[in-house]
């Protein structure tokens, strides 16, 4: 069986707040942009820049996962964001009778980096994460890094030693 992955990975500062709405079935829904930028001098030695702009949803999930809820409360214009997610690319037709187009993140994981735009240190892209949302529920396989010792029972001695000699 062959495999294929739609993963986007983005980090930007988001362009405006949130907008929130609940569809017919109670869900509820958040919608943003991200701009993401690089840089770059020209041969002529001018430095250059370029900006993408991405339209980002997030749903609540069925399951309970609340991201749409963390996103009203926590994120703003001009945040600093890591989001993760999936491709999703939809055609409609507009009141008109056109056929529109839209690309979007469909966001599964979110974490706020911290800083605003212009207010001192929002651009340091290696700064800590001020707050963080949960990512969308994962099923029970897949172990997150800091899962608790009841991961790992099946091994002899396993996170029994907290306090080793690790580098970082």
């Amino acid at each position: 069986m062959s495999r294929s992955l739609n993963k986007a990975i983005l980090i930007g500062n988001v362009g405006s707040d949130p907008e929130i709405r609940t569809v017919g079935t109670g869900t509820r829904v958040a919608q943003f942009s991200l701009a993401t930028s690089r840089n770059w001098t020209d041969q002529s030695g001018a430095k250059q820049e370029k900006t993408e702009w991405h339209r980002c949803v997030v749903w609540n999930s069925a399951r309970g996962s609340g991201l749409a809820d963390v996103v009203e409360k926590y994120v703003k214009k001009g945040e600093k964001i890591y989001v993760e997610g999936e491709i999703e690319y939809r055609q409609w037709q507009d009141k008109d009778g056109q056929t529109r187009y839209t690309t979007e993140i469909k966001v599964k994981e979110l974490m706020l980096l911290g800083g605003r735009a212009g207010g001192g240190g929002g651009d340091d892209m290696d700064s800590a994460p001020r707050r963080s949302a949960a990512p969308a529920a994962r099923p029970k396989t897949a172990a997150a890094p800091s899962a608790g010792k009841e991961e790992f029972g099946d091994f002899p001695g396993a996170l029994e030693d907290e306090d080793d000699d690790l580098p970082f």
